[in-house]
């Protein structure tokens, strides 16, 4: 998918070298259609990262996509510079006028605070209640799968005996739903999380529905409003060193953390990750953009409701 994004975007020449299809704001202009409008809410602390590996799966597609990267106005991240933030990303008094097609908002560091004790919960639930009436499709991860389960539909979580650390097999239910367009009977998702949703909970509301598990990892995909929310607990767009740097980083920390399960190679952390996610990451995002941004977006966003 042709993405425009500015060019002087740190991810840009890491996507360039893989070959992944990106236009500046001039080429984009050229081509007269209505480019996907796309705003991503970024919670991680190490934004560079998450917007790259956004973006590579975002590219798969022949649309033309246009991303605006949201901030919080009530947190200030100190692990990306303030000049990147100032560049790139917007306000949310910026962008509440407008409608978007499609909305992605990312997990965060907080899963182990209950959700009203994060600094802010009030303006991520005045962001959540906007997207309702304001973008076609939302898209959450992780953290943020939990916190809009529990806002829209008073889903609770759970903490976890050890961290959920690792790529675990998944089964699909309603096998006939868009959302798994080309996916086999199982397929893999990395996870990375102390805390859970369970099936029990999610089955209790009529307005959700459970697509996918994993009997080792609990819930992974949710579905509400007939695809005008999707909530996801695992992290399938991660690159395939994302969990090794997790993992590094902690032990060089000296924080309690176990091997990934089910990732390096003869589970040996001297090997390299064996990597087999990929392939389902892009199905996942490319189906979401497609048969429940695309398809059911109106051409005037104003018409979004």
């Amino acid at each position: 998918m042709p993405l425009n994004i500015p060019f002087t975007l740190p991810a840009v020449d890491v996507l360039l070298e893989e070959n992944i299809f990106v236009m500046d704001t001039d080429r984009a202009s050229s081509q007269e259609i209505r480019p996907l409008k796309i705003v991503i809410l970024n919670l991680m602390p190490v934004k560079i990262t998450t917007e790259t590996d956004l973006i590579r799966l975002l590219s798969n597609s022949p649309l033309q996509i246009e991303i605006d990267f949201l901030q919080l106005e009530s947190h200030v991240s100190k692990n990306t510079p303030i000049e990147h933030m100032m560049a790139f990303y917007k306000n949310f008094e910026d962008i509440q006028a407008s409608n978007y097609d499609g909305m992605i908002i990312t997990g965060a560091p907080v899963e182990l605070l209950e959700f009203e004790e994060v600094t802010y919960w009030p303006e991520i639930t005045k962001i959540f209640d906007w997207a309702r009436t304001h973008v076609t499709s939302t898209f959450f991860i992780c953290w943020a799968a939990q916190a809009g389960l529990h806002h829209y539909y008073g889903i609770p979580k759970y903490k976890l005996d050890a961290k959920m650390f690792g790529v675990f097999e998944h089964v699909k239910f309603e096998h006939k739903n868009p959302i798994f367009r080309g996916f086999d009977d199982v397929f893999y998702v990395p996870h990375s999380r102390h805390t859970e949703v369970r099936t029990e909970d999610i089955r209790k509301i009529p307005d959700l529905t459970l697509l996918s598990e994993s009997p080792e990892s609990g819930v992974y995909m949710v579905m509400g409003r007939n695809g005008r929310e999707f909530f996801i607990t695992g992290h399938s767009e991660y690159s395939p060193l994302n969990l090794d740097t997790e993992y590094k980083r902690d032990l060089e920390k000296g924080l309690p953390i176990n091997m990934p399960q089910n990732y390096y190679r003869n589970d040996d952390p001297n090997n390299e990750p064996l990597v087999r996610w990929r392939s389902h990451a892009n199905l996942l995002f490319s189906n979401w953009l497609n048969y429940f941004v695309y398809q059911e977006t109106p051409y005037d966003l104003t018409k979004i409701h």
